[in-house]
């Protein structure tokens, strides 16, 4: 079982930042991709950035330049710094990890949502 828990959202006035985090912990063997969807009322849940264990990263074009995605691999951490917050960054965001528990067995883990606001 791999379980994330997640930190750092909230509410923020527009242009301001926020940091959130994920921590992986459980039974498992490696930790490949980690990253962040988030998901708005009405709207698709969105890949917001994901990056890999040697650091290769992948973000939204609605973020990209405003959003920073790192990780810790010795912690199984992964970071989201948010900044330039605008309204439409108001969303639940998401944590999710690809796990590998075995040599043929991968598992994809979510966290529990945590809200970000931008608003004035």
């Amino acid at each position: 079982q791999v379980q994330l828990v997640e930190s750092g959202g909230g509410l923020v006035q527009p242009g301001g930042s926020l940091r959130l985090s994920c921590a992986a912990s459980g039974s498992f063997w490696s930790i490949n991709t980690m990253g962040w969807f988030r998901q708005d009322v009405g709207n698709k849940r969105e890949l917001a950035a994901s990056v890999t264990p040697g650091a290769s990263t992948k973000y939204a074009d609605s973020v990209q330049g405003r959003f920073t995605i790192s990780r810790d691999n010795a912690r199984n951490t992964v970071y989201l710094q948010m900044n330039s917050l605008k309204p439409e960054d108001t969303a639940v965001y998401y944590c999710f990890a690809d796990a590998k528990l075995a040599a043929t067995t991968t598992y994809t883990a979510w966290g529990q949502g945590t809200q970000v606001t931008v608003s004035s």
